[in-house]
């Protein structure tokens, strides 16, 4: 699995640079590469430790490989973050960190990924041109309100392990693979972000357009039978119509769509509590195995594995 692949690169690095004498610092150990407008940072924290803060400089996307770390933001922000998830941060925002797990033989390790302000909005300025929202929800563009908390698809990790393959090797076409892959991966996070942004205003108001009406009802049937047919009709639109503007707008099709809502849900009821089972049935899945499968997928643990975690964490 290309998680796997992702800690593997994380102890390459770090034999290569600590070869020979400890690390510089327990907390927070840096090595830093940088490339085509780019900065790469590997952050390794042995020990336990509290408070830790961070500040960014430029948009700051972190990706979780070993460990667990908490976080606290503004706005009442506190949030855990585990391997297969992400956090990304707006320039000037801060955070103080902690690290509840970390210890010599168990490092609790990330990446960290500095883009300038100006890439990102060549990239919102490509997507308006070539994938542009409906009007009624405004361009993309980047919110810089709040720390936007990200959970891997599979094809996520896959292009996070090619970016710091990029990074550590010395291939020729290293800077056009690191340019393709930041370009990608800020356009999965502008995707993400805009898929937050229609979800919210499906809540607030289903009406605002065929889209936000759609995303409104999945959101309530996930445990149902959902027919692409009737979600055509709801928007107003052809087939190919609805493909297009669903793909356009959440960067995914609406099956693909339709299993991740389903397997958020699962999270947040096994986070809450629930049973394995009890969760599988109330997302809409039929087969346990399956589901167990895709949400192993999804977020690196087994649902099973994820449910224990959790449970630690409450009685913590």
């Amino acid at each position: 699995m290309s998680h796997n692949a992702l800690v593997s690169r994380a102890a390459f690095n770090r034999r290569h640079v600590m070869r020979g004498s400890g690390p510089a610092h327990l907390v927070e150990n840096r090595t830093i590469y940088e490339s085509h407008g780019a900065e790469l940072s590997i952050y390794d924290t042995f020990t336990e430790a509290r408070n830790v803060r961070l500040d960014a400089e430029e948009i700051l996307y972190c990706g979780m490989i070993t460990g667990k770390k908490v976080l606290h933001g503004k706005h009442h922000f506190n949030a855990v973050f585990l391997p297969h998830e992400s956090f990304v941060m707006a320039p000037g925002e801060s955070v103080a960190i902690d690290f509840p797990d970390a210890t010599p033989e168990n490092p609790t390790s990330c990446l960290a990924l500095g883009i300038s302000r100006e890439r990102l909005r060549q990239v919102c300025d490509q997507l308006n041109r070539k994938h542009p929202l409906p009007r009624e929800l405004g361009e993309w563009r980047p919110d810089h309100d709040q720390l936007l908390h990200l959970y891997h698809t599979e094809a996520t990790q896959q292009l996070l392990v090619r970016i710091v393959d990029s990074f550590l090797g010395a291939d020729t076409e290293r800077d056009l693979v690191l340019d393709l892959g930041i370009t990608e991966l800020l356009a999965r996070m502008l995707r993400q972000q805009g898929r937050s942004f229609l979800l919210n205003c499906a809540r607030q108001d289903a009406t605002l357009n065929g889209l936000t009406e759609v995303v409104r009802f999945i959101d309530d049937h996930l445990a149902d039978a959902l027919d692409i047919d009737e979600l055509c009709r709801m928007a107003c639109m052809s087939r190919s119509k609805f493909y297009e503007q669903f793909r356009h707008a959440i960067g995914t099709g609406p099956m693909a769509y339709i299993q991740q809502r389903r397997l958020e849900r699962a999270r947040e009821l096994i986070a809450g509590g629930a049973s394995v089972t009890q969760a599988c049935f109330e997302a809409g899945y039929t087969s346990l195995s399956h589901f167990s499968r895709r949400f192993q997928q999804q977020y690196g643990l087994a649902p099973r594995e994820y449910a224990s975690q959790q449970k630690a964490d409450r009685q913590v």
